[in-house]
């Protein structure tokens, strides 16, 4: 049984803007007391959303007031619609509304959408105030919520508007997991795996041994995943901030996974996580396609998505017009578009990613016709 007192720190190596990850369980209810001497000024902006705020906004809240903390809190529709210029600029308006100045500091405390859309606002809300991740998905406390990634979604595609800005400190309180449903777990853990898909076999097979026991709540196995994980984009992070070189990596399955997001309206028929697993699932068949990958990786890596459940074709997924000219139009416009390339992160094997901008036209339209529903 994993010891509940203790949690596990990761740094993010960035210099003076170097923070901690905490993983462990109960750290909700002890966040007053671990954020209070990062704070310029006693008086923190919570932003949530109505289903995280249910299970934990009073266990912050109470946590807060034991140290002294004073808050304002926002609470926001749940899904991708609130990331848009629309929620940024209701959650501005509430926070000019409410006081806030530059000694003010932002909370994110839910998964990846509050985090992104929150940590955006910070990044332009008087030019820049501190905010602190509470990550309360495993999708969020896997990737999202680490690295200073921030934005919100366009009609054209998704995280086209954003900025780069790391938060004061991630608490990644594991115990959040108990109250997800399993199709939220089951898109987070696409997040997971990608880290042994990139770069780290052996953490792949760790994977292959552990992933159902960690959908089905072993409490053990989701801290080492989320542990792992977060040491490995630590890595990248501290090493490549900005994404000019090896962060790009990290965007394993994502140039397929934005393409069917955007097509299927960001709507919750497809989720991102889950659109994940599809893109990596096909970033393995384009590469066996290209000859690069062996044929048995890339049915391995379908072998496991298929195992714990996660949907390998897009047959069900509402969308106007499933067809190959339409998604290579999203594809187009992702951020990673470079003079006109499209990029993609292609596999010679399972932990041996690299970045494409090379990939043949007729190879990736015989691909997507394969795979577009008809």
């Amino acid at each position: 049984m994993t010891d509940r007192t203790q949690s596990t720190c990761v740094n993010v190596a960035l210099g003076e803007r170097a923070y901690d990850i905490e993983i462990g369980s109960d750290l909700i209810a002890t966040a007053g007391g671990k954020i209070a001497n990062l704070l310029a000024t006693p008086r923190v902006f919570i932003v949530t959303d109505e289903n995280v705020a249910v299970h934990w906004l009073d266990v912050l809240t109470a946590s807060l007031r034991d140290a002294g903390i004073d808050y304002a809190t926002k609470i926001l529709p749940p899904g991708e619609q609130s990331k848009s210029f629309a929620g940024v600029e209701d959650l501005t308006h509430w926070l000019l509304d409410h006081g806030v100045d530059r000694k003010s500091t932002l909370i994110a405390l839910g998964g990846g959408v509050i985090g992104d859309l929150t940590g955006f606002v910070a990044a332009i809300t008087l030019r820049g105030i501190p905010f602190i991740q509470i990550p309360t998905s495993l999708l969020a406390q896997v990737d999202s919520s680490v690295g200073g990634k921030t934005g919100i979604d366009m009609p054209q595609g998704k995280n086209l508007v954003g900025a780069f800005h790391q938060p004061l400190m991630v608490l990644a309180d594991t115990g959040t997991l108990d109250t997800l449903p399993r199709r939220q777990l089951l898109a987070g853990y696409a997040e997971v795996v990608k880290y042994g898909l990139i770069n780290d076999r052996i953490f792949f097979e760790w994977c292959e041994s552990h992933a159902a026991a960690l959908i089905d709540g072993d409490a053990t196995a989701r801290r080492h995943a989320v542990e792992m994980s977060c040491r490995a984009k630590a890595d990248v992070v501290a090493a490549d901030e900005r994404e000019a070189g090896q962060r790009a990596l990290l965007n394993l399955g994502h140039t397929f996974a934005h393409a069917f997001e955007a097509e299927a309206g960001f709507s919750d028929d497809l989720l991102h996580g889950e659109a994940v697993a599809l893109g990596c699932l096909h970033a393995f068949d384009l590469s066996r396609r290209l000859g690069l990958c062996p044929g048995q990786d890339h049915e391995r890596v379908r072998a496991h998505m298929t195992s714990l459940g996660f949907q390998t074709t897009l047959d069900n997924i509402a969308g106007p017009t499933w067809t190959p000219d339409v998604i290579l139009r999203h594809m187009g416009k992702d951020k990673k578009v470079e003079a006109g390339q499209i990029t993609f992160i292609l596999c010679r094997g399972i932990g041996e990613a690299f970045v494409s901008r090379e990939v043949p036209a007729d190879t990736l339209n015989a691909l997507l016709s394969d795979i577009l529903p008809s």
